[in-house]
């Protein structure tokens, strides 16, 4: 009898918790950060953030600096958290 491998997709490690809390943090609407992204020459409009911030959308590297300037923050910030989830992950594969 073949034994069957079961496959798990993994959900890949997101900013996108980050984001929001850094938005509202500095106090701002989805629609005032893809204003303030235009106003600095990365095209997005408030669909493709809400998307970004949902985790459906990938975020580009000259939006992230540009959000680094919008939300006063550091890289680090974005990325908070993430050792803990990985841990978390590679747990739950392990069982």
């Amino acid at each position: 009898m073949e034994r069957r491998e079961t496959q798990y997709l993994r959900k890949d490690l997101s900013i996108s918790e980050n984001i929001i809390k850094l938005r509202k943090k500095a106090d701002m609407k989805q629609k005032d950060v893809a204003i303030q992204l235009q106003l600095m020459g990365i095209k997005m409009s408030r669909s493709h953030f809400s998307g970004i911030e949902v985790g459906r959308l990938n975020i580009s590297v000259g939006a992230l600096v540009a959000l680094k300037t919008i939300f006063k923050c550091e890289y680090a910030d974005f990325f908070e958290g993430l050792d803990e989830k990985l841990l978390e992950l590679r747990e739950k594969l392990e069982e």
